[in-house]
Formats: C-alpha cells, structure tokens, sequence
C-alpha cells in the first residue's frame, strides 16, 4: 500500500494566480450596477469565497444583491480566462505525477472551472474535479474532501491537500487530510513550499518513511 495515494489541488492561487482576472471579473459586475470597484479587503474575499457567497458579500448593503446574482449567471467567464496565470511549473508536476498517484482539485469555484482547465490543457490531468456546484457545503466544510476521499477509495492521510488560504487549511483540517501550504507561511502545516515542484520532494521523502503497523 502506498502511503500516498492521491493529491488533491485548490485552483485559485495554487494552480493560477486568478488575482488579477477576479478583480477584472467582479468589478465588471459592480460596473453594471454603477457601483465603485472592490475594495482590498472584498478582493480578499472573493479569492476564498463560492461566487455566489461572493457576489451576496461585495453587494452587501445595496438594492443590488439579486439582481447582481442574476446578472453573473448569465455572464461569459471565458474573456476572464486570459487574466489567469498559470503557476511556474504546475504542468511540469502534474506530469510528473500522473502516473503515480491520483489528481483531484476541490474548488469554490462553480461552473467556471471545467473551462479554465480546458483552455489551460489541464482537464486530462485530473480524475476528479469537485466544485461549489457538486457539494452541498463549499469549503472550508470538508464536503468536498470526502468526495475525493470516496472517489479514490482511501483513507485521510494516504491524500495531500495544496492550498494557500485560510479557507483551505480549515478544509484540509476538517478532513483529517495533511495540507501542503503554498507561498502562505502563516499556515500551520510542516510543509510551506513557494514552487510547486517542491511536491515531489515532499512524496519522495514520504514515501521512504516507514509505514505504520
């Protein structure tokens, strides 16, 4: 038996830094309503947050807040898309890694992400991909965790979850699945990492530990 199974990947901010397209995306929809840009602190949210959680919090306090989650269901993702930079050495990883072990990604992103992995060439890569709309409860309730956990058929500690957020590391937490944190040191976990290639290292030193009885 493996010790590690599978790898599990957040999107935003770990496979794409989305910053960038986010900020572009919502204050597109604030403009529609005549409303200012977000400011740091609702760009800050939107990073960890289910678009519609999303829209209900930069809304908040307006007349807006169903017409605003009327207007983004109709709204084309696709120009957004070319704002999403992809994070140095991701393909390289997932290349690496296919072979080996399971690929999954656990996303509060909704009906965006089959295309921005399509357009990415990262679709064949993964054997599930979980998103707010295949869950019940987003993240950071570990939903979506255990339909990968399910999927794979393994047990919490044969699974490394890569996040970057708070959000993730609640997710990881409450799901009993160890969490690699990328380029966020203020995550508790043994294993802060600023180049995604580093995984493998972290597999390789897993992998030659002893498992236990």
């Amino acid at each position: 038996m493996k010790r590690i199974s599978a790898v599990i990947f957040d999107c935003d901010g770990v496979m794409f830094d989305s910053r960038q397209a986010n900020v572009n995306y919502y204050n597109q929809v604030l403009a529609n309503f005549g409303l200012k840009p977000m400011t740091e602190e609702k760009v800050t949210f939107v990073h960890m947050h289910t678009a519609d959680e999303s829209i209900r919090h930069i809304f908040k306090g307006t007349s807006y807040v169903e017409q605003a989650r009327a207007y983004r269901m109709q709204m084309d993702y696709t120009p957004f898309i070319k704002h999403m930079i992809m994070e140095p050495g991701l393909k390289e990883l997932l290349k690496i890694l296919r072979p080996q072990y399971g690929l999954a990604v656990a996303t509060n992103r909704s009906d965006t992400i089959g295309e921005v992995l399509e357009s990415n060439g990262l679709k064949e890569f993964f054997d599930i991909v979980v998103s707010s709309l295949d869950v019940e409860m987003p993240k950071p309730h570990p939903e979506a965790v255990y339909k990968i956990l399910d999927f794979f058929s393994i047990f919490p500690e044969q699974c490394l979850y890569v996040g970057d957020s708070l959000v993730d590391w609640q997710t990881a937490k409450a799901a009993g699945v160890p969490l690699i944190a990328y380029q966020n040191e203020d995550l508790e976990t043994p294993w802060r990492i600023k180049n995604l290639l580093e995984i493998k290292e972290i597999l390789v030193t897993l992998e030659a530990e002893p498992l236990p009885i």
